[in-house]
């Protein structure tokens, strides 16, 4: 077995007044979350508002963290579309400068699809990035996708690339399914996208999340994701952040920590939550951390 995958930030974008990428902000708090013990960031994840974000800004925003000195290999990118030549070239772009994994998201448009249809999507995606495909770690996120990835649907994937689907991030939410993941394919890399379910997920086998809370208490959620280790704090704070629309509140949060209002910009069709719902999160925030230090 491999090392164990550890903890990555699923890091936030930030947008200035004109909607560009900020990226001075967006490398400063990657180095924020890597210098905090974070193994890894992932660009362009849903936390990063991925599905807006175009391949000529990611390939904008890879170079400038590469340029940055932030090591290809601490870097995970995000893959969240529906055609084939997309996903293959986004995919196959952070593949050629070195991205230590694609987290890759099947396609959303079309709904109550079967698993043959999802298999031979991935299976044409895997044969247009030929000999650069590897370290694929799949993304099961039906509540944003409507598209689930079954246990069997990751058997028959891991069975037919055994050297390119390495790992499953499985945001689901659905304790029994992630408990069923790990006890038939505990082998693989399975992430725990539901920070409620990080540390009882690690103690059966997980190798880690890629989170986004940890773009604001990055420590603690390292404790979860490495050592199994409960915190009742995170668990309840994610029931606060459920409350709002999930990107923009995480993006308030990181507002609330570094006195910078850029955080709270989020990209059409999704929209900043009210001054009130920012002010009750970092209350709520406050008073189960005690601290703004993450």
């Amino acid at each position: 077995m491999p090392p164990k995958f550890g903890l990555s930030v699923a890091l936030a974008t930030p947008f200035d007044s004109n909607s560009e990428i900020a990226l001075d902000a967006m490398i400063a708090q990657g180095r924020r979350c890597l210098a905090a013990g974070c193994g890894s960031v992932t660009l362009f994840g849903t936390t990063g508002e991925g599905s807006s974000i175009g391949s000529r800004e990611r390939e904008r925003v890879l170079a400038a963290f590469l340029d940055a000195g932030i090591a290809a290999e601490e870097i995970i990118v995000g893959v969240l579309v529906d055609s084939v030549e997309d996903a293959a070239t986004q995919a196959g772009h952070a593949l050629s400068l070195g991205a230590r994994n694609i987290l890759l998201a099947p396609p959303s448009y079309f709904k109550n699809v079967g698993d043959d249809g999802v298999f031979q999507w991935f299976a044409a995606v895997f044969a247009m990035l030929g000999d650069r495909a590897r370290d694929i770690i799949v993304y099961n996120i039906p509540s944003i996708t409507m598209v689930p990835l079954t246990v069997s649907l990751i058997g028959r994937l891991r069975t037919a690339f055994p050297n390119i689907v390495t790992g499953v991030k499985d945001s689901s939410g659905d304790w029994p399914f992630t408990e069923s993941l790990l006890k038939t394919h505990g082998d693989l890399i399975i992430l725990i996208g539901d920070e409620r379910h990080l540390a009882r997920g690690v103690r059966l086998g997980g190798q880690g999340a890629i989170s986004g809370m940890a773009n604001f208490v990055p420590r603690d959620v390292k404790l979860m994701a490495e050592g199994g280790k409960d915190d009742p704090r995170i668990e309840a704070f994610v029931d606060e952040l459920l409350k709002y629309p999930v990107v923009p509140a995480v993006k308030a949060m990181v507002a609330h920590q570094t006195s910078d209002e850029i955080w709270l910009a989020v990209r059409p069709p999704l929209v900043s939550i009210s001054g009130a719902g920012q002010a009750q999160l970092a209350r709520a925030f406050d008073d189960l951390f005690r601290s703004k230090a993450a």
